[in-house]
């Protein structure tokens, strides 16, 4: 039962306690005691303690009915309270978050009251790793942070993101030629020891060295009929295979996103909902994988 979140939060009811934080003594506490109808996990608090069971009832439709079955997930040995105001209650990436930096692993139960005093939990969060595998300049790099965004508002399973940096100034290091050509002036790659063009704007020819990818080597090709010396910055080439989760982008990607084992890859020019959905199929993907390995392919 890894990554439970309840969603929404308001079938999570806090209590106050001052019994036993044991099994047995929560299950005679919670059994037969009125629940709201919409309560399906109570979080017990008694001063620093705090502990989180499922309950059941037999009627759903009544407002209040006695609660006929517990199961206590998680005692004070394993379950910790914190005041969070900045994070997300509804989250569960954010809970995960949380989890993660408080050392919660998968083990532990993360409750949090979190933004606008809202109370909920993560049950044994493990959250699915992903790389993002971003050149730069610009900073900060703008997939990792476009991923960051979606994670704070995207209804997706329990997410971390891990950035690999590829810096282009780093890839472009030891090379000393009269001119540098890039794509464009938005990319910040402007502080070269040579002059630097800008191959947007179809500049008089040089002889420079150009820093780009396959698509840019095309657009030379069309413009000036040759191919110049070039440091590859395409992520997805510098990045290779992957066995792990991974966030990237081509530009040979124009409209669509593709899938490739771990890997998915958006358009250089990814959007907001682009992202969501290359994290969301990641997601699905690892998870396919995992439920085959855990059934010996079958």
């Amino acid at each position: 039962m890894k990554n439970l979140v309840p969603l929404p939060y308001r079938r999570v009811s806090v209590q106050p306690y001052d019994g036993e934080m044991t099994e047995a003594g929560i299950r005679a506490h919670l059994l037969n005691r009125e629940a709201y109808r919409r309560t399906d996990f109570v979080v017990l608090r008694r001063g620093d303690e705090t502990a989180v069971a499922a309950v059941t009832a037999p009627d759903r439709e009544s407002l209040f009915s006695p609660i006929d079955s517990v199961e206590v997930l998680a005692l004070p040995d394993t379950c910790l309270f914190v005041e969070a105001p900045e994070t997300d209650p509804a989250n569960p990436s954010a809970l995960a978050a949380k989890a993660r930096q408080l050392g919660v692993g998968l083990a532990g139960t993360l409750v949090v009251r979190g933004k606008y005093g809202h109370v909920n939990f993560i049950h044994h969060p493990d959250p699915l790793l992903v790389r993002v595998v971003e050149v730069a300049p610009p900073e900060p790099p703008k997939l990792f942070g476009l991923a960051e965004h979606v994670l704070s508002y995207a209804d997706l399973p329990p997410i971390a993101l891990e950035l690999e940096r590829i810096d282009l100034n780093d890839l472009a290091a030891g090379q000393a030629p009269p001119a540098f050509l890039v794509p464009c002036r938005s990319g910040g790659l402007d502080r070269f020891s040579a002059p630097v063009y800008y191959l947007d704007e179809r500049p008089e020819r040089q002889a420079w060295t150009m820093v780009g990818c396959e698509r840019s080597l095309q657009f030379h090709r069309h413009y000036y009929g040759d191919e110049p010396p070039r440091v590859e910055m395409c992520p997805r080439k510098l990045a290779g295979k992957r066995d792990e989760p991974t966030l990237l982008k081509c530009c040979l990607l124009e409209y669509n996103i593709e899938i490739d084992g771990q890997m998915a890859v958006v358009p250089w020019g990814a959007d907001l909902k682009m992202v969501e959905e290359a994290l969301r199929r990641l997601a699905a993907e690892t998870s396919n994988s995992q439920h085959q390995t855990h059934n010996g392919g079958e």
